[in-house]
């Protein structure tokens, strides 16, 4: 089995530091725009999928890095964080 590359090693000298793999690290940074695109609105994960149609466990999977969104879905959010009454309007 091919192992991820690594794109941050662990910090030695921290014992419950771990190496994150490049995989690993986009998902982090997808879950990261999800999760500061709704707080920056004030709403709950609830709420938020809701408004923009997105399963509430699918969301939280996102924002939880369970699972890697796929780019659709980062594109989707980047459009809510221009105009998110427009969003909300048109799949309303």
């Amino acid at each position: 089995m091919k192992k991820d590359p690594i794109a941050l090693k662990h910090d030695p000298s921290d014992a419950e530091d771990f190496d994150v793999s490049a995989e690993g690290l986009e998902r982090a940074q997808r879950s990261r725009l999800i999760r500061t695109a709704r707080t920056a609105l004030g709403i709950s994960q609830a709420e938020f999928a809701e408004r923009f149609h997105v399963p509430l466990g699918t969301l939280q999977d996102w924002e939880h890095a369970r699972v890697t969104a796929p780019d659709y879905a980062v594109a989707y959010v980047r459009v809510i964080i221009r105009d998110p009454d427009f969003v909300a309007a048109t799949v309303a």
